[in-house]
């Protein structure tokens, strides 16, 4: 039987009886008249109980978040309500059941509520039944229909890749399943489904695509979470342009279907070299201007030694010059800023302030052609505020992108309202890791290196570039990809290039090596992240909006007390014993 939903229902509906079910949102006594807010998954729908009716006894002992049933005749309301989609209509009750009681709520259930965080969490059922949250559930739902039928429709086809699968080197640390029949021996949920959708297309299925659960024992912040859904896709005999094409026209249905906005193809591209240099970033919010200026060769001879000692050091001088900014900014705030690039490991956050003569912390250390070339280069116009970091080149890009950010927000450059897509692409195919002395792939060691770059794979990894590409939307990487290796040799040359020992190779990868054997075609792939892609269409910064049972930050679930400790017994049945 179809359930009626209270929003389904409207001005048109009058004189019809119904049957409705769901929660005592609210309830109110007005000169006798009881009017109740019933609240369901849709919405909010008024019902009227009258003094004469038979049910207004039982109506009378109804609670908050009581669970209730009941019939009635719709009618047009006399104070109409413009904030809820059942606004003009209430319910006439003719039949009141009591389907279950409730206790008293730990805190007040509406979209404003003032409860902490953790207290919602602990009772998440509860905090699910606000609105907002609901809507964003649903909102999730619909998203991921809408994708299920674009690759539908472009002949893909939906298949589910283990679970527990072997632990592979590279990328975040694995959750580890410990195995009961071969004792000593572990299981890691997967990071990704990478391999086994390779493996996918050298088993001849051309177009494979999962809502692929993912599991990464990483640190968490307001846009990650311990497990995600990735919208995981794989496709044969295609090249990078095949699958931006692809890609670019699920976000035109998805934002159809979902906002109802048309979004323009083709989206921008940009390398990751520029991308690092004008934005100090990989993932460019693009929603303002604000770009790095480099200012280094204007101070190539400078007589500033803070200045002159990195140049000597093969450093960089770079700024962000903060259009009509100079009177919001005190000294005190500026020393605000000062701390925050910090974070970035950048030692000094240097200034000036334009006013048709500079003042600041530097204005007497620079020369008179130096104001002037900074004037030229920068069109500084009056009450412009210069930030400037003179580091190396990592330390200064990274700082100044991120303290961009920060000041998009803060002086609200940054338009909400606007979706502004990005693929940059061509990104370095490894990155050096000074702690552990040697490079690691950017995105996975099963990423294609440039035609032009095979070569070089041993000689010169620093230099070497990748088939690689990210979708970026309003400063959120939501998706990234490659064209992946398909030749046995390149394969083996990658694993030697990130320091794998024959050895090592085989025992980690031998069982996809094997299958390279067999006639592999060419192939290539996206993941979007699911939950990143909905927060952003359901206008939140929070992850765990999006999430139905989501962690903290400790990666902890208040509401089931997970994770906790297991017997004894249980340690023993898998052979482990827990190190003191």
């Amino acid at each position: 039987m179809k359930q009626v939903f209270n929003n389904n229902l409207n001005i048109k509906n009058v004189g019809e009886t119904v049957n409705l079910k769901g929660w005592v949102a609210k309830k109110r006594n007005l000169g006798g008249l009881i009017f109740i807010d019933l609240r369901d998954r849709s919405g909010i729908i008024q019902l009227v109980i009258k003094p004469d009716n038979k049910n207004y006894e039982l109506a009378e002992k109804l609670r908050n978040e009581y669970v209730i049933e009941v019939t009635g005749i719709i009618t047009e309301r006399e104070n109409k309500n413009s904030n809820i989609a059942t606004g003009e209509i209430e319910v006439n009750v003719t039949d009141l059941s009591i389907l279950n009681v409730a206790n008293e709520i730990p805190f007040e259930i509406n979209n404003d509520t003032t409860a902490l965080e953790d207290t919602r969490l602990k009772y998440r059922y509860l905090d699910l039944r606000r609105q907002t949250l609901k809507d964003n559930i649903i909102q999730r739902h619909k998203i991921a229909a809408s994708v299920r039928q674009y690759l539908n429709s472009l002949d893909f086809i939906e298949i589910e890749t283990p679970i527990l699968c072997k632990s592979t080197p590279e990328g975040a640390r694995d959750y580890l399943v410990p195995s009961r029949v071969n004792k000593g021996n572990f299981y890691a949920l997967p990071q990704s489904p990478q391999i086994f959708k390779q493996l996918l297309m050298v088993s001849g299925f051309e177009r494979y695509y999962q809502l692929a659960r993912c599991f990464r024992d990483e640190d968490l912040r307001v846009d990650r979470q311990p497990e995600f859904t990735q919208i995981d896709i794989e496709m044969s005999f295609i090249n990078e342009e095949d699958i931006q094409n692809m890609l670019e026209g699920m976000m035109v249905k998805v934002f159809k279907d979902i906002k109802n906005i048309d979004i323009k193809v083709p989206f921008n591209r940009m390398i990751y070299d520029d991308a690092i240099r004008l934005y100090g970033s990989d993932k460019p919010d693009t929603r303002f201007d604000m770009l790095i200026e480099d200012i280094t060769e204007i101070f190539r001879n400078t007589d500033f030694s803070l200045f002159k000692d990195v140049i000597d050091k093969n450093g960089i001088i770079n700024c962000l010059v903060v259009k009509d900014a100079a009177s919001k900014y005190s000294r005190k705030d500026i020393e605000a800023l000062q701390e925050y690039i910090k974070t970035y490991k950048a030692n000094n956050l240097f200034w000036l302030k334009y006013t048709e003569t500079f003042s600041g912390s530097i204005a007497k250390n620079i020369s008179v052609e130096e104001q002037t070339k900074l004037k030229e280069q920068l069109k500084l116009t009056d009450n412009d505020l210069i930030l400037i970091v003179a580091d190396n080149y990592k330390t200064t890009k990274v700082s100044l992108g991120n303290l961009r950010l920060k000041l998009g927000h803060e002086l609200n450059l940054i338009d909400r309202n606007k979706f502004n897509f990005l693929w940059v692409i061509d990104f370095p195919l490894f990155e050096y890791s000074e702690e552990d002395n040697r490079y690691y792939a950017c995105h996975h060691p099963f990423t294609s290196p440039k035609d032009t770059d095979i070569d070089k794979l041993i000689s010169d990894p620093g230099n070497c570039y990748a088939k690689a590409y990210d979708i970026i939307l309003n400063g959120y990487e939501v998706g990234g990809g490659s064209i992946r290796i398909h030749n046995r040799d390149i394969q083996l040359i990658m694993f030697k290039a990130l320091g794998f020992t024959e050895e090592e190779t085989q025992e980690k990868f031998g069982f996809l090596l094997e299958a390279f054997n067999y006639g592999t075609p060419p192939h290539g792939g996206i993941a979007l992240g699911l939950e990143r892609l909905v927060m952003i269409l359901c206008n939140t910064d929070n992850i765990k909006d999006v999430v139905a049972f989501p962690k903290t930050a400790s990666a902890s679930c208040l509401m089931t007390e997970a994770p906790n400790f297991v017997s004894i017994s249980q340690l023993d049945e898998l052979g482990i014993s827990l190190k003191k």
